[in-house]
């Protein structure tokens, strides 16, 4: 449990960083958006590029990994839906909660991979976010505006677009080719992904809303209890149930113990959903979070 702490309490330290300096008007409220887009842009995708340019894509365990990722989402999904219908919630607040409970902060975990796992468990945390990214903002656009309809273009479009889903597939088409990064670029998108981790940290901390817990205290209670707790439980049932090995059953349990992700609120806001309850979920899950991603890895640790 030390060196779990010794991994993770940094990340947080920068979260809280974050969240000081943006109070304090450091280095000033226009810096903050801008490096958001810098990290979402260009950064964070150049992460997912080179790690995907080199990982093993012919592994046969990532079919039963990514059978794994289909299947905690998909239970999920269907347990949302039942409960849409039970509780009668329109697009607009379960559009909220189900985000709050499927998405995932990416650059807290691909920075706890890091820490924990290294450089195998970065490139196989780029294969499943390859899987994940795409199918959690589908699921996700869905939620916010199945009410009103919505055509298969305007659902895809976002995801073509998404630069996270554009390195994915760039990276995997370097690998495939057998291009890779030469000539010195694999350097290049080294250091830009360097730069990406600790930048989107400070940008996560940066976008936390305390004045949104004030309200729905319930919700915001529930909320957080399944995605810290049971999304993880889940998770880890799954990957006893097909088998996987201990660094793939670790990373998903992470991922599904991940808080939710800042730019939930963002999308929330475009497609009129309940935008204050979604910025309560995002920082009293990354709030917690703190301490949940301890216990639950913790668990998995000494469960084996």
């Amino acid at each position: 449990m030390t060196a779990l702490f010794q991994a993770l309490w940094p990340l947080f330290a920068l979260i809280v960083g974050g969240f000081v300096l943006r109070r304090k008007g450091f280095p000033g409220d226009a810096f903050w958006p801008a490096a958001e887009r810098l990290n979402y842009f260009i950064l964070f995708p150049a992460l997912l590029a080179s790690s995907l340019a080199s990982a093993p894509l012919d592994d046969p365990g990532l079919a039963r990994q990514a059978l794994a990722v289909v299947l905690g989402l998909g239970i999920a999904w269907v347990a949302l839906l039942v409960v849409k219908r039970l509780r009668g919630w329109n697009a607009a607040r379960f559009g909220a909660i189900a985000q709050g409970v499927l998405r995932f902060n990416t650059y807290l975990g691909l920075a706890a991979v890091g820490s924990l796992y290294g450089k195998p468990g970065l490139t196989l945390a780029a294969l499943m976010l390859a899987l994940m990214v795409p199918t959690v903002n589908v699921m996700s656009v869905w939620a916010l505006t199945a009410e009103r309809g919505i055509s298969l273009r305007s659902l895809l479009l976002p995801i073509v677009k998404n630069p996270l889903i554009l390195a994915c597939v760039a990276g995997a088409l370097l690998n495939v080719t057998g291009i890779g990064l030469p000539g010195g670029t694999d350097r290049l998108f080294n250091l830009l992904a360097v730069a990406s981790l600790p930048l989107g940290l400070l940008c996560v901390g940066a976008a936390l809303q305390p004045q949104e817990l004030r309200a729905e205290v319930s919700a915001l209670g529930w909320n957080c209890a399944i995605r810290l707790l049971a999304m993880p439980l889940l998770a880890f049932a799954i990957a006893r149930l097909l088998a996987l090995p201990p660094l793939e059953s670790a990373l998903l349990v992470l991922f599904f113990a991940l808080p939710t992700a800042p730019t939930a609120y963002v999308l929330t806001r475009q497609l009129g959903g309940e935008s204050g309850l979604m910025a309560g979920i995002i920082t009293l899950q990354t709030l917690l979070a703190g301490a949940s991603l301890l216990v639950v890895m913790g668990l998995i640790q000494s469960l084996g």
